[in-house]
């Protein structure tokens, strides 16, 4: 086995056949481009790579010329980092411990970045790892596999089940990347020194096996964490939909387990976006480069619709600065002079001018190129509890009847149907969360019963599966802005409600519809000899036998009629 194991990393230089593409050590995105397969690098030895053609110094320029402004200017030291000084120290520190002064019998250790798309994390980590003198070992998913006719017919043949598609040999590539990685150094390029020893082993584009089966990668973590002698980067980035990477490859009681430490990065701040903005454009001016330069206003718009994504940013800014772009000088002035009307026309009252002008510059965000918004789950509904309003004089509110002034409200500052669109969640499922958290917000009774008769109309739109997803939207409208109506402790803007903060929490109903699908098995299983389903086992039959002596002789049967088939006397499930 041992001999095996050296072979088969080095079975190409020997002569041996040629075997699907590995994940490689490499030291940015730019490699990745470079080749395709870790053997062909392998096999490259230091009198080929001299052998290279080197380009011409005319053809440079013209390369560099190409090459998007996200690469073209790249941070090259911690100064260019738009990231917070704080989270530069911890990645730091946390590097220095676990790369030189780490004890020799201590085991592998593992780093967790995680944080939105295009905070810094990927960044951070190399500019460090670099300043450091510590060599940098990246996986990267292999592009193609290697398939026999015999492996194509197997895998989409007439009885064939997807078994043997390639997600177990992906598992195990990754599995041996992890073994060599860390018992070799990384290839040595031409001009590099090789004094330095230091490596760390990253890892940003994870196997999509490990995602369908987390469990295969705790294991090679567990093996990796007895044997290693170099720490392990993760890097996730943050998801807004209801299902998290993080939470499924990292659970808690993994992390707990291989004491596994997460550093969270922040959206990049619109004052550090701004910095790098204004460096692109000075370096692109000192250049003469015959671009659409956009002044100070245009540049903070760009910021706010990026989201703190600074690769957006940097991209959107190039697009925006291209010559030629005729559409978009025009668009940028028809904005400006539609926002500077609107902003004109509201001279009513401060207020009303103030969110005239932040919609009108919400809907130049959107339009400029920046990212979609989106809004965390417990933020969303916040939004939606809390409902804020905007304050309004009394010649400009509706003069309602008589018989309808308890349903004056102030407007809101917030679009209900917009919050659960960016929330990322369909409509039933954002009703859960509202119907578990809404009661602790309201204060009067009647306002809760009202209240309830919106949830439940909402409920009764997505009953019918036919045409739940038609009508989910308009349950989810019905469903936020009949609680946001309802509570009449915040129907003006100068009342807030007096209960305060109050935590939010997931709906108790994804525990109970678990455990009715657990009842509901084990009432099958255990009275099968009735010959009844299992809604009428616990409905009727067990509540009956409940009721009598000595039914069954079974424990098990006895023990499940105690707990199914008499009601609890608590009246009200915790939180």
């Amino acid at each position: 086995q041992v001999v095996d194991w050296l072979a088969h990393p080095f079975e190409e230089l020997l002569g041996g056949a040629a075997r699907p593409p590995r994940g490689r050590a490499g030291r940015g995105r730019r490699q990745r481009l470079r080749a395709t397969s870790p053997t062909a690098e392998i096999s490259t030895g230091s009198a080929a790579a001299r052998k290279r053609a080197k380009p011409c110094p005319a053809e440079l320029p013209q390369a560099k010329e190409e090459l998007p402004w996200v690469e073209r200017y790249r941070p090259e030291c911690q100064n260019d980092l738009a990231v917070q000084k704080k989270k530069i120290e911890e990645v730091e520190t946390w590097l220095k411990t676990h790369v030189f002064q780490r004890q020799p019998k201590q085991g592998g250790s593992v780093l967790l970045l995680t944080g939105p798309p295009g905070c810094g994390k990927t960044a951070t980590l190399q500019i460090l790892a670099r300043d450091l003198g510590i060599q940098v070992q990246e996986w990267t998913n292999p592009l193609s596999l290697d398939f026999t006719k015999e492996d194509l017919r197997n895998m989409f043949g007439h009885d064939s089940n997807f078994h043997t598609f390639p997600s177990q040999a992906q598992a195990a590539l990754f599995q041996d990347f992890l073994l060599r990685a860390n018992k070799y150094n990384r290839l040595q390029m031409l001009g590099e020194s090789s004094g330095n020893d230091k490596k760390l082993i990253l890892v940003e584009d994870v196997p999509n096996q490990f995602y369908r089966d987390p469990g295969s990668l705790h294991e090679i973590l567990r093996y990796f964490f007895r044997t290693s002698r170099c720490p392990l980067v993760f890097i996730i980035s943050d998801n807004f939909s209801g299902d998290s990477n993080q939470r499924s490859l990292f659970p808690p009681e993994i992390v707990e387990e291989l004491r596994i430490f997460n550093i969270s990065f922040k959206p990049v701040a619109p004052t550090n976006m701004m910095k790098v903005l204004n460096r692109i454009v000075a370096a692109e001016a000192s250049m003469s480069r015959e671009n659409y330069a956009l002044d100070r206003t245009s540049l903070e718009l760009l910021c706010r619709g990026c989201l703190g994504d600074i690769r957006s940013a940097i991209n959107s800014l190039q697009f925006s600065s291209t010559k030629g772009c005729s559409l978009e000088k025009e668009f940028w002035s028809k904005k400006k002079k539609s926002a500077t009307i609107k902003c004109e026309e509201a001279e009513v009252s401060k207020v009303r001018k103030k969110s005239k002008c932040d919609t009108s510059e919400d809907q130049e965000i959107q339009a400029i190129g920046g990212k979609d918004a989106s809004i965390y789950l417990f933020h969303a509904l916040g939004k939606i509890i809390y409902c804020k309003r905007e304050a309004a004089s009394e010649a400009e509110c509706p003069q309602l009847p008589a018989h309808l002034c308890r349903h004056r409200r102030d407007s809101l500052l917030i679009q209900p149907e917009d919050i659960v669109e960016k929330s990322h969640m369909s409509g039933s499922m954002f009703n859960l969360y509202l119907h578990q958290n809404y009661l602790d917000f309201f204060s009067d009774i009647d306002d809760v019963v009202r209240a309830s008769e919106y949830l439940s109309t909402a409920d009764v739109l997505c009953s019918n599966w036919s045409v739940r997803p038609m009508l989910e939207s308009y349950s989810a409208s019905v469903a936020t802005r009949g609680v946001i109506h309802s509570n009449t402790s915040r129907a003006f803007a100068h009342q807030q409600g007096g209960l305060g903060f109050r935590p939010l929490h997931k709906p108790q109903w994804f525990l109970i519809s678990k455990k009715y699908q657990e009842n509901c098995l084990a009432a099958k299983s255990l009275f099968s000899s009735f010959c009844l389903p299992s809604e009428c086992l616990q409905t009727e039959l067990l509540p009956y036998l409940a009721m009598l002596a000595n039914p069954m002789r079974n424990q098990a049967q006895i023990a499940f009629i105690q707990d199914v088939g008499r009601l609890p006397l608590k009246r009200h499930f915790g939180r």
